[in-house]
């Protein structure tokens, strides 16, 4: 099943009730093989603007609980009506900066080993430091030398989300 949901050819039970054509992407540590991850996965149900809200009321529909935005404007956050697989489910809108950063690092991490290899050191180091998960995710984005290199979005977009993952900066 847990493939099915990755590759998008899964769709909410609720999709009979709304027409929209979602990009489904299996993101997070999980889409990447070889990473260490959580056994959790991470999916982005990616839809343009206008079919948020029909996306958002589709899931419910299908037994997902909403939990809001998280704080990641454009991005909204589900827990699975199910545990199998474990997963987090998220109703993005396409183009924005958190779909761009998922796809990009998944993408990098897949087809380079070394980088793939050089962040999961990373995460492990990281996983018991209080506040880990902050640094872990300032450091997949913005290239800094305690992550990957092969990502390197714009300083503003490296900025954004330094701000969603820690609002004092």
């Amino acid at each position: 099943m847990a493939c099915a949901v990755c590759a998008g050819r899964r769709r909410p039970e609720a999709g009979s009730r709304w027409t929209g054509d979602p990009r489904v992407e299996h993101v997070g540590s999980t889409s990447v093989p070889g990473l260490a991850a959580k056994p959790i996965l991470d999916i982005d149900v990616i839809v343009d603007g206008a079919e948020m809200s029909a996306a958002v009321a589709a899931l419910g529909s299908a037994g997902y609980v909403h939990r809001g935005d998280l704080g990641v404007v454009d991005r909204e956050a589900f827990h699975a009506p199910d545990a199998n697989p474990r997963r987090n489910v998220y109703v993005c809108r396409a183009g924005t900066l958190n779909v761009r950063n998922h796809l990009a690092v998944r993408d990098v991490l897949r087809v380079r080993e070394d980088l793939r290899d050089e962040y999961g050191a990373v995460k492990l180091a990281l996983a018991g430091a209080r506040h880990g998960h902050r640094y872990l995710h300032r450091s997949k984005v913005c290239g800094s030398p305690e992550g990957p290199r092969g990502v390197r979005p714009h300083l503003d977009e490296c900025l954004q989300i330094l701000r969603l993952n820690d609002p004092a900066a």
